[in-house]
């Protein structure tokens, strides 16, 4: 595992864009192209031609939140009547409901910690009897592992050290978006102002005390909020330099904002095309090679060119559930992403929530309440045992335990 706080990447990068060190400004001004193609030399170096995906179920346990980021459709106030908590009932229908198509992972979004600012968030959580969401998040976990075969992934935002504690042993993996390290948007008129949450430093702190807990943690960029490019970069490096300490970044995706109807970001301005594949293939270069490189699928109707710039998975994509945070993007069919990834030389594969190299590390990043199951579920390279393999707009499920030429992570 990479623990260099310095990507080997820099080793070839230079070449390209002849740099011992490129700065954020080089960045920005090298041929796309150029940065492309050392993107692509390093994911295929790491990853070889197999693209990943992981089937999934979606859970959004609360839809309250006590950020009200300018950007957000999810979130509802407590006063709104569609503002709600799930029943554990809500919770295990849709572990189920995934469950009977073929899905490994439930991932748990939810707003952050609604029941520090309004009592009614606390009162309708008093109500089912607890004091604090993440309590609630954590008996879900458990009650998922009990009565379903799948593993839980958990995205509730900024974590104190006590609430990775209670989560460790119930979730396979957990994540947060990074977003921005820019302080300049927490200010008045600013997607983050008024969201504690939101702060670079408490999310900084999370990504830290995950790792330093050995949790194998997803984060990640939104762009196109009015963060500069030089800010994208510095929150890269940021990402990096956590990774190089614990070695726990499993992945880091990319998104794109989406301009929706209702929000205080209705009018702004979407990141063009290159503006994403820019940043992908920088984050190529500059994150350290085994740290998975993402894409949301749903959120470009031109998608597969970010393959073109380094991307090595899709995420998570449901058979079940809509995407809760972009309600109005539809899920690829799996059938149909498969076949563009073969068109352009690469296998799509199916992961689990954990990624393969974490398995081969055994407690040191598996929750030993976790670890049978992940490994009847893993294959001999790590990724998914049981395949949901297309042909043609049909799908089919095999056992297979995949060879050297899986994932090469």
């Amino acid at each position: 595992m990479q623990t260099d706080k310095t990507s080997p990447a820099f080793a070839v990068a230079p070449a390209a864009l002849a740099l011992s060190n490129p700065s954020a400004a080089d960045f920005a001004s090298a041929d796309l192209d150029i940065l492309k193609a050392q993107a692509r030399d390093i994911r295929d170096t790491q990853w070889g031609h197999v693209v990943t995906y992981s089937r999934k179920v979606f859970a959004p346990l609360t839809n309250m939140c006590r950020d009200t980021c300018s950007y957000c459709t999810f979130v509802k106030h407590p006063d709104d009547p569609a503002a709600n908590i799930m029943s554990p009932e809500q919770v295990l229908a849709i572990a189920k409901k995934g469950e009977a198509q073929g899905c490994k992972e439930l991932l748990f979004s939810l707003g952050e910690k609604p029941e520090l600012r309004y009592d009614k968030a606390k009162a309708a959580l008093a109500m089912i009897g607890y004091q604090r969401m993440t309590d609630y998040l954590a008996d879900m976990c458990a009650l998922v592992l009990k009565e379903t075969s799948l593993l839980p992934h958990v995205n509730a935002g900024t974590l104190a050290d006590d609430e990775i504690e209670i989560l460790r042993p119930v979730a396979a993996s957990m994540g947060m978006m990074l977003e921005t390290v820019s302080r300049r948007l927490t200010q008045k008129g600013g997607p983050h102002y008024a969201c504690p949450d939101k702060t670079p430093v408490q999310r900084l702190r999370t990504l830290e005390r995950a790792g330093q807990r050995k949790v194998p943690f997803t984060t990640g960029l939104l762009i196109g909020i009015g963060e500069t490019f030089a800010e994208r970069v510095e929150a890269l490096h940021a990402i990096n330099e956590c990774h190089s300490r614990h070695g726990h970044i499993q992945e880091v995706i990319i998104q794109n904002f989406q301009r929706k109807p209702d929000i205080v970001m209705a009018n702004a301005p979407e990141p063009s095309l290159d503006d994403m594949m820019r940043t992908i293939a920088v984050a190529r270069i500059i994150l350290a090679p085994e740290i998975s490189i993402q894409a949301p699928p749903n959120l470009s109707a031109r998608h597969l060119a970010y393959l073109d710039a380094g991307i090595n998975d899709w995420g998570g994509i449901s058979p079940v559930t809509i995407d809760f945070i972009n309600p109005q993007h539809e899920w690829p069919e799996i059938a149909n992403l498969a076949n563009s990834c073969r068109l352009a030389g690469y296998e799509l594969q199916e992961r689990l929530t954990i990624y393969p190299r974490y398995l081969r590390d055994g407690e040191a990043f598996v929750s030993p309440q976790l670890q049978a199951r992940i490994n009847n579920m893993a294959g001999s390279n790590g990724l998914a045992r049981n395949q949901h393999l297309l042909a043609g707009s049909q799908e089919r499920t095999i056992e297979q335990n995949f060879g050297s030429g899986g994932c090469h992570s």
